[in-house]
């Protein structure tokens, strides 16, 4: 019997042994986001971030513009940005990239996006419909491009253009806020028929929200067919071999634009996006199967049998 019970602990200790072996660095249980307080990436980091509660994991997030947001990746502050946009953010992220201070994940998080200038539907039927428009309706928009936060990739392409007098536009002035400020002035010029040009993309509401079109001809500015853009997850090289369960989750990821606009809807509406994220996936569980194929929870449990548990709690 003695023998016995001892065999039993034995298969035990070393049950918890393997566990413990398997599990991944301390430091990989808090997860730790950047949002460049865009929506859709509020969006997207909510949804992993309500997974990865499941999972037994903790999440921050950091707000924070584009370039410190990439220096805090480099300077491993920050373990994972959801929102590089290519090629639209490209020049920015590349010299780190280049220099092995971050990693871009093989495999987009969202194809189908789009990022250039827009103009309201009534502005593009007056016959605002390319970048080589703008210049004819400067007294219209009183010289104005409004753009988003400063730092922003966007805003930069559009100061681009201006200092080099690309389309004719060197007597204009771009207006800096942020993505809220830069929709209520788009907002309140649609109310009034008035003109205005300003940074659109998609996913994102403002599609449905608003009656706006794209403008054509920014291929060289924004990227081909309307600045399609796919969305790429970054990390700090080492990241992966350190937190490979939390990877092999942001390698899962694969969001929808559908998806991203069910979501930041009710963000826009002020609700938090955790709990938006966790509404959504509530109503939708299936996206779950796939985001989690092979991923456990941080003490090496089945993951998708533990998140399906904490979203019914």
């Amino acid at each position: 019997m003695k023998l016995k019970t001892l065999a039993v602990v034995a298969s035990a200790l070393l049950s918890v042994g393997l566990r413990v072996s398997a599990a991944e660095d301390a430091s990989c249980k808090t997860v730790r986001f950047a949002d460049v307080g865009w929506s859709d990436i509020a969006a997207t980091t909510g949804l992993a971030s309500v997974v990865l509660e499941g999972l037994g994991y903790k999440s921050t997030v950091t707000i924070a513009s584009i370039p410190i947001a990439f220096a805090g990746l480099k300077n491993k502050q920050i373990d994972v940005f959801l929102g590089y946009w290519n090629p639209s953010m490209t020049p920015v992220i590349e010299p780190f990239v280049k220099a092995n201070q971050i990693k871009v994940l093989d495999q987009p998080n969202l194809v189908g996006a789009k990022y250039t200038l827009a103009v309201p539907d009534y502005l593009y039927d007056k016959g605002l419909k390319t970048f080589a428009d703008i210049a004819r309706f400067e007294k219209d928009l009183g010289g104005k491009i409004h753009g988003i936060e400063p730092g922003n990739d966007g805003n930069a392409l559009i100061a681009g253009m201006i200092k080099d007098n690309k389309f004719g536009l060197k007597a204009f002035k771009m207006v800096e806020s942020s993505e809220a400020g830069m929709l209520v002035e788009a907002q309140r010029a649609i109310r009034a028929k008035k003109a205005i040009v300003f940074l659109g993309w998609e996913p994102h509401p403002m599609n449905v929200q608003m009656k706006m079109r794209y403008l054509a001809g920014g291929d060289d500015v924004f990227g081909p067919n309307l600045g399609e853009a796919k969305v790429y997850t970054a990390v700090p090289p080492s990241y992966e071999a350190k937190c490979p369960n939390v990877t092999a989750f942001l390698k899962n990821l694969q969001f929808t634009t559908d998806m991203e606009n069910q979501v930041m809807g009710p963000i826009l509406e002020k609700a938090k996006p955790n709990v938006a994220a966790r509404n959504f996936l509530k109503k939708n569980p299936g996206v779950l199967e796939a985001w989690l194929k092979g991923v456990k929870t941080f003490d090496g449990k089945d993951g998708l049998a533990e998140v399906q548990a904490a979203l019914k709690r």
